[in-house]
């Protein structure tokens, strides 16, 4: 036999070493993975609770009803950041509740710099668990660097506020302000056609205006005061301050810190922002003496509320037995098809709520909503699955979160009973399309566009091309009719007059006031009260309250627990450069991810962009 040629050998000498090189990276990756799950789920009992120890409400990053995917590689590998780390509100709430009748907890302690956003409507959940907090006698303090305006209103429902000498507190009220492209666009030469039912309808207006419209200041500048002074009294009302005392603070911060000499902490003490002025070492002494206990490491003895609630709510294993009422969480942007959590999606959103329907011991469903809206088509999607529970005779109850509009409200407008927090914006019902097109800029640069058709529509939707009149007409003309459909929806589901519906419609963005006052929606209250009035609409007394999801495969689940848990173990950076670069960059990331969201199979959207970003 002859002897195999040079290059043969060593084209086979370099595949046999990637063979075992791959067969090598196979087993090793096999045996991380043994023993991050020996690590997880057997490695030995865990660690006890200390026996006297203060709640730590150490949220870092974004409060959310819903985590969005995360790698479970890039969850063990890398440290995350606030900027990109989730807490689920759900955790925050059961850990306040778990700790409420503990003996071990003696008090809780808000330490919230890694805060990113929480948000004034989530807040006010987590305000209402606070209060059974304190009912016991229990003290609950809030310690921090510096405190945003996103952090002290939930700061200032701790009895005691500490701040460290050279930190403060920045208010500066509510604002709504977007960003304007059409002389931008006119200088591109790129023609923009929008088509919208509903006056106020603003999601169009930064693609043919250079400002906001004065009617759009009017609805804006409503709802804006509304949520400042729910925070306003929020603050005034715990902290003991006279009515204004925020208003003050903000408006005329310039002279009360010129009269501290700019110490905007002794400001923030002097106005009776805060208690008191501890650097952390002090701060650590004086909650040690708090809690009555101390670690080895000299620092006062507290325990995660993650790490808290994991331990008092394990891994359920098997599903809740007896009477259940289901809640399904629907946030974010409405997409057509399957979407992953933290989107919408018309397909997997709409399987879930027929699938839970289905089951023989859910009694009631609570679908909570977080959404501005979307893709009309896969609004109309879910829609049909939420009448197909109500035909198995399930009662539906939506409570919405901090935005429940335009697509969001579409698909609440159907619910037996609609809850909102006393924050939730909601309304903005009016439909829009858009749709850009290039020729002006390409005929500036030599490129023109020329052919023939077989209709008289033939290549209308070509950007490169100007939009077909024949076209204009028949967008404008769907959009008239999702628009009327959307009312008829609206005056149907509610039992409002037409007439009235008009009125409420245009686009009009509503704060939940003026949505109960106006019948949008029933009941102002928490998840927990929509929960309750689900099971009393299904005349149920003892039951589980079961937050459904979309069931995953052994492998995804297993993916999903590593990159919880291992996310969970990390090491949160402070924001440094990264996060200021991240938080600069934020307008053109947001402006490209609702380019991204444009994807409803006819062109028309529900959507509210005058709403705040929904997390």
């Amino acid at each position: 036999m002859s002897k195999p040629s040079l290059p043969r050998r060593i084209f086979s000498a370099i595949w046999n070493a990637i063979t075992r090189i791959r067969m090598a990276l196979s087993n090793l990756l096999f045996i991380v993975l043994l023993v991050l799950i020996y690590v997880f789920y057997i490695g030995g009992a865990p660690e006890p609770l200390p026996e006297r120890a203060a709640l730590l409400l150490n949220m870092s990053g974004t409060v959310v009803d819903q985590r969005s995917p995360v790698d479970p590689l890039q969850a063990l590998l890398t440290e995350p950041t606030p900027m990109d780390h989730e807490v689920l509100l759900r955790d925050v709430l059961d850990a306040i509740d778990y700790a409420v009748d503990d003996p071990a907890i003696n008090s809780l302690v808000m330490e919230l710099d890694a805060l990113v956003y929480v948000g004034i409507s989530r807040t006010q959940e987590i305000v209402d668990a606070l209060e059974r907090f304190r009912a016991t006698g229990k003290r609950i303090i809030a310690v921090g660097d510096f405190y945003t305006q996103d952090q002290y209103l939930l700061a200032s429902q701790a009895d005691e506020i500490i701040v460290h000498p050279l930190g403060g507190v920045a208010l500066e009220g509510y604002g709504s302000y977007n960003n304007y492209f059409r002389e931008a666009l006119d200088k591109l030469s790129v023609s923009v056609h929008v088509f919208r039912a509903g006056e106020h309808k603003s999601a169009v207006e930064p693609f043919i205006r250079d400002d906001m419209s004065a009617a759009e200041k009017l609805v804006t500048g409503r709802w804006l005061d509304d949520l400042w002074t729910q925070y306003a009294n929020t603050v005034e009302l715990r902290r003991q301050l006279p009515p204004g005392a925020v208003d003050e603070y903000v408006n005329s911060f310039h002279e009360h810190l010129a009269a501290q000499g700019g110490d905007t902490a002794a400001t923030a003490l002097a106005m009776g922002m805060v208690d008191k002025l501890m650097t952390r070492t002090q701060a650590n002494d004086y909650l040690a003496d708090v809690v009555g206990a101390s670690t080895d490491e000299g620092l006062y003895e507290a325990i995660v509320f993650e790490r808290y609630v994991a331990r008092k709510r394990p891994l359920a294993l098997t599903a809740p037995q007896g009477d259940r009422i289901a809640v399904i969480t629907a946030q974010g942007n409405i997409l057509p098809g399957e979407q992953p959590p933290g989107a919408i999606g018309g397909d997997s959103l709409g399987r879930l709520i027929r699938s839970t329907a289905e089951e023989e011991d859910v009694k009631a469903i609570v679908l909570r909503v977080n959404s501005g809206g979307g893709s009309m088509f896969a609004s109309e999607i879910i829609r049909e699955q939420i009448d197909y529970a109500r035909e198995q005779g399930l009662p539906v109850v939506v409570s919405m979160g901090a935005v429940a509009a335009s697509g969001g409200y579409y698909i609440a407008a159907p619910a037996d009973e609609i809850w909102a927090t006393p924050s939730t914006l909601t309304g903005s019902i009016g439909v829009f399309a858009v749709i850009p097109t290039f020729e002006n800029l390409l005929e500036r640069l030599g490129v023109h566009a020329d052919g023939v058709g077989t209709t008289s529509l033939a290549g209308s939707l070509r950007a490169d091309r100007p939009l077909n009149p024949l076209l204009k007409e028949a967008i404008d003309s769907s959009v008239q009719f999702a628009y009327r459909s959307f009312l008829d929806l609206v005056a149907t589901e509610r039992e409002i007059p037409l007439e009235d519906v008009r009125e409420l419609a245009e686009g009009r963005v509503w704060s939940a006031g003026d949505a109960l006052a106006a019948g949008l929606v029933d009941r102002v209250g928490t998840l927990e009260e929509a929960v309750a009035s689900a099971a009393e609409l299904a005349g149920v007394k003892d039951y589980v309250t079961d937050y459904v999801e979309l069931p995953l495969s052994a492998r995804d689940q297993l993916l999903k627990e590593l990159a919880n848990r291992g996310a969970s173990l990390g090491v949160i950076d402070s924001f440094g450069l990264s996060g200021l670069v991240q938080r600069l960059a934020a307008p053109v990331r947001d402006a490209a991810l609702e380019l991204q969201f444009l994807q409803d199979p006819a062109n028309l959207y529900l959507r509210c962009f005058a709403c705040p970003n929904v997390r």
